[in-house]
Order: C-alpha cells, then structure tokens, then sequence
C-alpha cells in the first residue's frame, strides 16, 4: 500500500473503496452532485486541503468534470491538486450497462493506472524523492505551439491528450496544469513535433 501526504476526494463510495485498497491516505466522498448542496462537506474539504492538501481525482466523463470545476471554484487552487483517470472504455464489474458516455470511472481502473495518475498530479508520496526540474510551461507557449487561440488548436489538443492518455473533457487550463506536472518545454515542444508530422 502506497501512503500519501494529501487527502483525495472521489465522487462515490465505490471510487473511495478501489483507492482504499491501494493507497493509505484519507478518502473523502462529494456523494457525486451532493457536493452542490452540501455545503458543510464542501466546507471539509476546504479545511482539509488547508491542512494537508486535497487531490481531486473523479471521473473522465462529464460529469466528473462539473463536480471537479465546482471543487475547483471553492478551494483555493494553491492546497489543491488534480488527479486524472485516461479515457478507457467498458463497464465496472458491478454495473449491468457502461455509463452515459461509456467510460470506465475512477472504481474500474487498474492499480497500477491509479498510481501513475496521483504521480502525474504530483501526489506526495512517501518515500518517492520530490525533485523534478523542469522549465514551466506557460499559457504563451500552448498558444505557440498551436494548442490554444488559433485554428485547428482543439483537434491539436485532442491528439495531445490522446498521447498523454488524459481525458478529452480537459480545458486549455487544465491541460496547462497536467503538462506542467508531466514533462517540460523541450519535452512538450518534441511531442507536438512528432502529432505534427
């Protein structure tokens, strides 16, 4: 079992159950929209990311985006960090039918895809050196690299997230923030040389 410094938040019980059994860390649940009317929860969450940090880490499918952005908007984004799950398609075991846009949720990933996500979010992981040197990337740049505010920059993105394995609901800011945790300029500048070939 991984044990990690930050608290998570997870949109339900199941999501919370699968992390539970592979990381040790504090677990808490939004009850999926309950988290708009909650105001105490959200108030919880507030306080714990103040106090040790909070990893967002829902869904890919909408939905779980919606619950992120209001999480988001509520918490100073200097206590908070944010997991993503890839786009992979199928059903969780325990379900009858896939979901709305028929991807699997935080409940029917792999282990092991979990534990690169909180890395990729720069979870706090014990024992794991912390040290990572790299030039940060900057709005200016996703606009130079055609990732933003130009003509055909949505379908460069969506190939970028595809090669990232990130969901394709993210926004230019929310690909900033992912980039800055994954790799560096050079780094990104050869990858969008190579989608652009």
């Amino acid at each position: 079992m991984v044990k990690i410094k930050e608290a998570i938040v997870v949109e339900g019980r199941y999501d919370k159950n699968t992390l539970s059994q592979i990381v040790d860390a504090p677990i808490l649940e939004t009850a999926g929209f309950g988290i708009f009317k909650d105001k105490k929860q959200l108030d919880l969450l507030r306080k714990v990311a103040q106090k040790r940090g909070l990893i967002v880490f829902t869904d890919a499918d909408g939905a779980g985006f919606v619950i992120r952005n209001h999480i988001k908007s509520a918490i100073d984004s200097k206590y908070v960090k944010h997991a993503y799950i890839p786009d992979i398609y199928g059903k969780e075991k325990r379900k009858s039918t896939p979901g709305k846009e028929g991807k699997l949720g935080v409940e029917g990933m792999r282990p092991e895809v979990i534990l690169e996500a909180l890395r990729r979010a720069g979870a706090t992981i014990e024992g794991e050196s912390e040290a990572r040197s790299t030039q940060e990337i900057t709005k200016q740049d996703l606009f130079e690299l055609g990732l933003s505010g130009c003509p055909g920059s949505d379908e460069r993105r969506k190939k970028l997230l595809h090669r990232l394995n990130l969901p394709q609901h993210m926004s230019p800011n929310a690909l900033l923030q992912a980039l800055n945790l994954l790799c560096g300029r050079e780094e990104l500048k050869n990858i969008m040389e190579q989608i652009n070939d």
